[in-house]
C-alpha cells in the first residue's frame, strides 16, 4: 500500500495529494472492515448457555395467589348468575312440591316446572309435553338407549352406535350386549367423523335404533346429525342423539333433523347440576321402557318427584342459550382462533385432534408431540385444563376417542383439551398460550426423545430393545 502511495504521490500535483490521503485511508478502513467481518463470532459457552436456559425455565418462583383460571367448559360449565336468580324463589319460599295437586304451593311450582318445559321445548323445536325432565345427560342416555331397545326387544334385537361416544352410551350398550342384544361399534375417520357409507351399510331389518352423539366431549367435532337422522328415518329406524355438548351451542332442531330422542345436560349450558332433560318423540311415537320404578311422573318414563329450582334453572339457561347463542358462538371462535394462533406459531409439532372444520371451537383439543400430557398439567397448575374426559381422566390410559381416530399412542398421551366458554376472556387465553408455550419448551429441553428429532433421527425406524 506504501509503494502504491509513493508512486502516486510523486506522479500527481500538490493540489492532489490531500485526495490520495483520503482515498488510502479509505482503502486502509476497508481493509480493516473486512478483517473484523471475517473474525469469527464468539459462541456462548456450554454453562452460559446452561444458565440461561435455567432463568428461563424457571418455575420455583412462580407464585400462584388465588385460584386457577378455567379452561375445561367441556367437564362443567359456571353457574350463569342470572340462572341463580331464576331458582332463588324455589330454593326458599316457593317450596311446594310440583306433584302436590290439593294446594297452592304444589300448583305455583308446577307452573314453574311447566314453565322450564317450554323452555327446554323451545330451545330445540320440540313440543313441551316432548320433555321429560331427568338427573343429568347420563340418565337421558340411559333411558333412551336400554329403554328403546328393552322395548322392541321382541321384534328387533340390533343397536348401532359409535366407538367415540361417551361412557354411558357404551356401558349400556355393553349391559344390552349382556342382554343378548347385538351392537355395531362403528369406527370413525381420522378427522372423528363417521362415514355415512359404513352407517347405511350397518344397518338391517332387525335394526332397533342408532345412537349417535351431535358433538363429541373430547375432541369436539360434530356428527353429521341431519344425515343420520334421514337416513334413520327412510329405515324406519329411530335415532338417538346425545347432544349434552351441543344443545345451546349450535342451532338444532330435532323436526328438521329428524331426531326421535336427545339428551340434555344442564351443567353444560350454565345451568344448576343434578338436571337434564330427555327429548322423547310423540309423533311418529316412541316407546320406551322405564328404567326405574315409582310414582309414574314425567309421563311414566321417569318416576321420582322433579325438583322444581333445578328444572327452574335449566329452562332459565335454556332461555339465555337460545337468546345468546349467536352472541356466545363469535366470541368462542375468536378465543379458539387466537389461542390456537398463539400456540401454533410458537410452537412446532402441535397437532389438533378432529376435524378442523367441521368441529365446535369451544372444544380445543391438541397434541403436544414429546410432552408427556400429564407432566403438562402439573406445569400448568394455575389454570384448569383437562388431559381428556373429565369421565375417564383418572385413568392413565391414552384416551379411548384418540385411539379411535388413529392418534399415535404417544401423542394421545400429549393431548390436552382447552375447554372455552361464555365468560372466558382474552387475558385469559394470552396467559395460558403463553404459560403453556414456556412449559412445553421447558418439558422438550429436557426430554431426550426431543433432542433426537432434532438431530434428525426417525423415532419409528428405532428397535427399542426391551430390559
Amino acid at each position: 500500500m506504501l509503494r502504491i502511495y509513493e508512486k502516486l504521490n510523486k506522479s500527481l500535483k500538490p493540489n492532489k495529494v490531500f485526495q490520495v490521503q483520503l482515498f488510502s485511508t479509505g482503502l486502509r478502513h476497508s481493509s480493516t472492515q473486512q478483517q473484523q467481518d471475517i473474525e469469527p463470532v464468539e459462541k456462548k459457552s456450554p454453562s452460559e448457555e446452561f444458565r440461561q436456559k435455567r432463568v428461563r425455565f424457571n418455575i420455583k418462583a412462580e407464585n400462584i395467589q388465588g385460584r386457577p383460571l378455567y379452561l375445561d367448559a367441556q367437564a362443567t360449565t359456571p353457574l350463569d348468575p342470572r340462572v341463580l336468580d331464576a331458582m332463588l324463589p324455589y330454593l326458599t319460599n316457593f317450596y311446594g312440591n310440583p306433584h302436590s295437586r290439593t294446594h297452592a304451593y304444589g300448583w305455583e311450582s308446577e307452573r314453574a316446572v311447566e314453565k322450564a318445559r317450554e323452555q327446554v321445548a323451545h330451545l330445540i323445536g320440540a313440543d313441551p309435553k316432548e320433555i321429560i325432565f331427568t338427573s343429568g345427560a347420563t340418565e337421558s342416555n340411559n333411558i333412551a338407549v336400554k329403554g328403546v331397545a328393552r322395548f322392541y326387544g321382541t321384534k328387533k334385537k340390533h343397536v348401532i352406535t359409535t366407538q367415540t361416544e361417551h361412557k354411558c352410551v357404551l356401558d349400556s350398550c355393553r349391559a344390552l350386549e349382556n342382554e343378548g342384544f347385538r351392537v355395531t361399534y362403528l369406527p370413525v375417520e381420522p378427522n372423528g367423523i363417521i362415514d355415512m357409507q359404513k352407517m347405511e351399510k350397518a344397518l338391517t331389518p332387525d335394526t332397533a335404533l342408532v345412537s349417535v352423539m351431535t358433538v363429541n366431549n373430547e375432541i369436539g367435532v360434530k356428527q353429521p346429525v341431519a344425515e343420520i337422522g334421514k337416513l334413520c328415518r327412510s329405515k324406519k329406524v329411530f335415532f338417538h342423539t346425545d347432544a349434552a355438548q351441543a344443545v345451546g351451542k349450535i342451532p338444532i332442531n330435532v323436526n328438521d333433523m329428524n331426531i326421535d330422542l336427545m339428551s340434555i345436560s344442564g351443567h353444560k349450558i350454565y345451568g344448576p347440576k343434578g338436571v337434564g332433560a330427555l327429548y322423547v318423540r310423540r309423533r311418529p311415537r316412541v316407546r320406551l321402557e322405564p328404567v326405574q320404578s315409582g310414582g309414574g311422573q314425567e309421563r311414566g318414563l321417569r318416576s321420582g318427584t322433579v325438583p322444581a329450582p333445578l328444572a327452574v334453572g335449566l329452562g332459565s339457561a335454556a332461555e339465555l342459550a337460545q337468546q345468546e347463542m349467536e352472541y356466545d358462538s363469535k366470541w368462542i371462535d375468536f378465543l379458539s382462533k387466537r389461542l390456537l394462533d398463539r400456540l401454533t406459531k410458537a410452537l412446532p409439532q402441535v397437532i389438533r385432534n378432529g376435524d378442523p372444520e367441521q368441529t365446535y371451537n369451544g372444544c380445543l383439543n391438541l397434541s403436544f408431540a414429546y410432552v408427556e400430557g400429564e407432566s403438562l398439567l402439573m406445569a400448568l397448575k394455575d389454570v384448569a385444563l383437562s388431559s381428556g374426559s373429565a369421565c375417564t381422566s383418572a385413568s392413565l390410559e391414552p384416551s379411548y376417542v384418540l385411539r379411535a381416530i388413529g392418534a399415535d399412542e404417544d401423542l394421545a398421551h400429549s393431548s390436552i383439551r382447552f375447554g372455552i366458554g361464555r365468560f372466558t376472556t382474552i387475558e385469559e387465553v394470552d396467559y395460558t398460550a403463553d404459560k403453556c408455550i414456556k412449559h412445553v419448551e421447558r418439558l422438550r429441553e429436557m426430554s431426550p426423545l426431543w433432542e433426537m428429532v432434532q438431530e434428525g433421527i426417525d423415532l419409528k425406524s428405532i428397535q427399542w430393545s426391551q430390559h
